[in-house]
């Protein structure tokens, strides 16, 4: 049974709705009383409505991932939450009577960029941001929770961080998803689930309906269930390009859950944006990624938390993929394979994204270019790179302080300091 190939109703009469119950679920309705914003806001969308503060730091070691660059002495001021000017003392003005961060003795560097969690509640969105992560891609929730986090970012950008959402994980089996959206319920009746091209394209456009920002699917089974075989593939290339087709008719990009070498090359040759987990990715995919600029976040935070579970299972899982991801990691880096850092944090447990760096340095990426994977390559992943990932004139205030030089250890990332969001100092 297939459900009739139709369209959703118009986002525009059921928005408001889905928003504020998925603001309850989050924990944000308080924040959502205000009309919510139309379904096709773009991803330029918070630029154009800047909620932010005003702050000077002065004094600390600024550091550009993009350059490599490092400023002694420097000085960042924050106006609207917008980076007026970055560098050296008095090569810009400071704004008379403006509130000062002192840095001296540390370290200043971007905002870290986190291109896989699952937010589903306030808290965890406030966590996530002290931890650095001060953007954020989902990596999909159950009840459109991320977009209302999303929301609660442009109207409280302290609370969250700037947030790419996925909305409802397009799989075989939606479980509870079903009550996400009315529009869900009839896949409910389905035989063997969502597999079918018109049942996939129906999960695609309510989501691209609801607000979603990607699409998150999948081709092998999860590696955090010792019941599943992440080796398993549970759609074939055929079925994958079908999501990414109606991904791509509603102007968005696919990301897809991946272990096997066989699920990975046909997530590529189906057209995914990025490629996750991909822990037994082959040369010949990475060849491919290259060639076609798909993105790589090997969530290596994820699979080494594996290797500490109690249950045997997971377990011997994590010490069997973790040093083949890292291989991967290496071989994807050194061919020219664009990396970024995601956590893959869930379940109320937020990392701090400063671990995937950590991992990623393991793994033998230099430090600056570990970094990189969480500032301008995570950014790009995103399409904030002329928002996130830097801080010079026109990118967000978004701000690290840290203990010590990152380029030297890295490991300094995962407890910053301080943390500003949008100029607004944690």
């Amino acid at each position: 049974m297939c459900v009739e190939s139709i369209p959703p109703p118009s986002s525009r009469l059921t928005r408001r709705g889905v928003l504020a119950g998925a603001a309850a679920l989050a924990g944000t309705t308080a924040v959502l009383t205000a009309a919510a914003p139309r379904a096709d806001a773009t991803a330029a969308s918070e630029e154009r409505r800047p909620a932010g503060g005003d702050l000077v730091i002065e004094g600390g070691t600024l550091l550009d991932p993009a350059t490599g660059e490092v400023t002694e002495d420097a000085v960042v001021v924050i106006v609207d939450g917008v980076v007026r000017s970055a560098g050296e003392r008095g090569s810009a003005a400071v704004p008379e009577g403006a509130e000062v961060l002192d840095a001296h003795g540390r370290w200043i560097l971007p905002g870290l960029v986190e291109a896989h969690i699952h937010l589903n509640t306030a808290a965890e969105a406030r966590d996530a941001v002290q931890y650095g992560a001060t953007s954020a891609r989902s990596g999909s929730t159950n009840f459109y929770q991320d977009i209302a986090v999303r929301e609660l970012a442009r109207q409280a950008p302290e609370q969250a961080p700037r947030l790419r959402a996925a909305g409802v994980f397009v799989t075989p089996d939606l479980g509870d998803t079903v009550l996400a959206d009315p529009d869900l319920t009839p896949l409910a009746r389905l035989r063997g689930g969502v597999r079918s091209p018109e049942a996939l394209r129906r999960v695609v456009e309510v989501n691209i309906a609801r607000g979603a920002d990607v699409i998150k699917t999948r081709v092998n089974e999860r590696a955090g269930l010792p019941e599943q075989d992440p080796l398993a593939q549970v759609y074939d290339r055929e079925q994958l390009s079908a999501v990414v087709a109606a991904a791509r008719r509603g102007g968005k990009g696919v990301l897809c859950h991946s272990y096997s070498e066989k699920g990975c090359h046909d997530a590529v040759m189906a057209g995914v944006r990025s490629l996750e987990h991909g822990a037994f990715v082959g040369e010949r995919t990475l060849h491919e990624m290259r060639r076609r600029g798909t993105y790589f976040t090997p969530t290596l935070t994820a699979i080494a938390g594996l290797a500490d579970s109690p249950d045997p299972v997971l377990a011997e899982r994590g010490r069997q993929y973790l040093p083949a991801l890292k291989r991967a990691v290496l071989a994807a880096h050194e061919l020219g394979v664009p990396l970024a850092a995601g956590t893959d944090s869930s379940g109320g447990k937020i990392k701090p994204i400063g671990r995937e760096v950590e991992l990623m340095r393991a793994a033998g990426l230099s430090a600056l270019d570990a970094i990189r994977t969480a500032t301008t390559g995570a950014a790009k992943l995103l399409g904030l790179d002329r928002t996130a990932g830097r801080l010079a004139r026109g990118f967000a205030g978004d701000v690290l302080l840290v203990d010590g030089d990152p380029l030297a250890d890295v490991t300094v990332l995962k407890k910053p300091v301080r943390v500003v969001r949008s100029g607004f100092a944690l």
